[in-house]
């Protein structure tokens, strides 16, 4: 069986302003934004933090979202966020919000689905479960020992592919299950356990973050690969409009 590493986790901080950076559009359907805390908040990679918005009248809708930044300064973070149609929070925050603007946070939030750096890491992401496993990929290419910790992400075409630009090193490899690009080795299709086997040692945690179907898929292949079940850790998600 393997041990798991231990690691301190911040306190949840109280609800806070935090002042929008700036703004970048990640893909057409995602944004980033950079927001600077009122007051300090130190996170662990792979925690999130809450959204609060609060209308006139006083009705309040609450979101969570992932750090996509790494450990830094205590005072900024980076949330990146997908639009849905239907969503209240994410729809305002990619339609209304600008630079300069406040936002009620609160976090960090997440005790067991983190990474402190200092331990062999597969990072396996489908669609937006990218984020919080960006911000562990960025804490590890501060490290000389990296690669330390290597990312796999799925995603259906180049279009949905989210931090493009930070995906073409050795750490990483991007696989697409519908559409891929003209240049690439491997043909399009669902992540396999052959996909990971590369990757398999025995000292390693696994974190999974995707979609319900994904998280358990790539679990169970994580295992095919030769990885120990209590070695992987899985956050899903759902729609967080």
């Amino acid at each position: 069986m393997s041990d798991l590493p231990t690691v301190v986790v911040p306190p949840v901080g109280a609800w806070q302003d935090a002042t929008v950076r700036d703004i970048r559009v990640a893909n057409p359907r995602v944004k980033t934004f950079a927001l600077q805390l009122e007051q300090p908040a130190p996170h662990l990679a792979g925690q999130h933090f809450v959204v609060r918005l609060t209308a006139p009248d006083g009705y309040t809708a609450q979101r969570s979202y992932s750090v996509a930044s790494p450990p830094g300064d205590s005072t900024s973070i980076e949330l990146t966020v997908e639009r849905l149609t239907d969503g209240e929070v994410s729809t305002f925050l990619h339609d209304d919000l600008r630079v300069g603007d406040t936002l009620e946070v609160r976090g960090p939030i997440g005790g067991w689905f983190v990474w402190d750096g200092s331990a062999p890491a597969l990072l396996i992401g489908g669609g937006s479960g990218i984020v919080p496993l960006m911000a562990m990929l960025r804490l590890a290419r501060r490290q000389s020992t990296q690669p330390l910790a290597h990312l796999l992400v799925s995603a259906r075409q180049p279009s949905h592919l989210i931090y493009a630009g930070e995906l073409s090193a050795d750490d990483t490899t991007v696989l697409f299950t519908r559409v891929a690009l003209p240049e690439s080795v491997r043909p399009p299709g669902r992540i396999t356990a052959e996909d990971l086997a590369p990757h398999v040692r025995g000292d390693a945690t696994v974190y999974i973050c995707g979609s319900a179907g994904f998280a358990a898929a790539a679990s169970e292949l994580a295992i095919q690969a030769g990885f120990d079940s209590q070695a992987i850790r899985v956050e899903r998600f759902g729609p967080t409009g």
